[in-house]
């Protein structure tokens, strides 16, 4: 399957660089994602049908830290996220990007303070940042996953465990159509708040089995209305996963001394790895989780709260396999630029 863009590695900035080239490989273009946990941003050139990543950007910065208990975004998780949108800004400058766009997601949707964090952004950045909906955040996770979807699929059901928030949709694939979005639903629990929700409890397994059981609860009537278990096992499912948690887990399962993107995404994982994998996660102490190399000191508390999250829909809908995808927001942002500025040719992305 086409994949509509490719990455390279690049050295360290060295003196300047030469003027962009002619023609479509000169427009350049920008996308952050500014997540409760993350700060993600991708630099690209238009190509064909879709882009050739340039440079990229990724921190854990945490913004919705407390926000779940406070509904304000606290002052050192603005200073930290500042500090990585500087950043952002540099690479922007340095790049001369043509066309940007920057979202963030569920901690400025709850946070009561997100029009003035934006003023703060833009007043040390000079980036302005947008708040978008949680089905517009899935929308543009279907389109940047998009490349991804089997020849063979009629439905699908994706998801992104995000820092503040779950999103999940029910997806219609027509041939030679664009993925068709038939219901989302956003489950006010990601990584971090349900982190914070459930420390309290005595020991790792049972907040765990208490956040598979709350997210459980919360499916049940989108089960309903779709009857999603049903077809799992027809060859014309497929259940698509995008989030840290799910592209750790594929690290975890190849035996990755270092995580690899290259590797990971687009990547088969059986229902038997995740459950298997899950249950070594929840066995490790809290200094097995920081010193894996997969895993990592910022992601390690967080990695039990994604599993019983990945937990919870696994457990509701079974499917064999999961795909796991590395990709998402940002990509579905910079598609939609691309789109805007050469509508005609966009009918060739696969």
């Amino acid at each position: 399957m086409h994949t509509p863009y490719t990455r390279r590695r690049r050295r360290p900035f060295k003196g300047t660089f030469a003027t962009p080239p002619r023609g479509e490989g000169g427009r350049t273009y920008a996308a952050i994602d500014l997540g409760t946990n993350n700060c993600r941003m991708l630099i690209a050139k238009a190509k064909g049908g879709g882009f050739t990543v340039v440079d990229s950007f990724s921190r854990i910065v945490r913004l919705g830290e407390g926000v779940s208990a406070s509904g304000r975004l606290a002052p050192d998780a603005i200073a930290r996220t500042i500090d990585a949108l500087k950043v952002c800004a540099g690479k922007i400058s340095t790049w001369k990007v043509r066309r940007l766009r920057n979202v963030a997601t569920e901690a400025c949707r709850r946070a009561e303070n997100a029009a003035d964090f934006y003023d703060q952004v833009e007043a040390r950045t000079g980036l302005k940042l947008e708040t978008i909906s949680a089905q517009e955040e899935a929308g543009l996770t279907l389109a940047g996953c998009r490349p991804l979807f089997a020849s063979t699929a009629r439905h699908a059901l994706v998801f992104d465990i995000g820092g503040g928030s779950t999103e999940i949709a029910w997806v219609a694939l027509d041939p030679g159509e664009a993925p068709r979005t038939i219901e989302v639903i956003s489950l006010p629990y990601g990584v971090v708040t349900a982190a914070e929700e459930f420390r309290h409890m005595p020991a790792p397994e049972a907040a765990f089995d208490a956040i598979v059981a709350r997210i459980d609860s919360q499916l049940d009537a989108f089960e309903r209305r779709h009857r999603i278990a049903r077809v799992i096992d027809d060859d014309t499912f497929q259940m698509l996963g995008t989030s840290g948690t799910v592209t750790t887990l594929g690290g975890i399962h190849l035996g990755l001394r270092r995580y690899d993107r290259k590797k990971v995404d687009g990547l088969s994982l059986p229902l038997e790895a995740i459950v298997d994998i899950s249950g070594r996660i929840l066995a490790m102490s809290a200094a097995e989780r920081a010193n894996h190399p997969c895993i990592g000191r910022q992601r390690g508390d967080l990695m039990i709260p994604g599993c019983a999250i990945l937990g919870a829909i696994s457990r509701r809908w079974p499917a064999p396999k999961l795909s796991i995808a590395d990709r998402g927001i940002r990509e579905g942002l910079l598609l939609a630029m691309i789109h805007r500025d050469r509508p005609p040719l966009m009918g060739g992305i696969s």
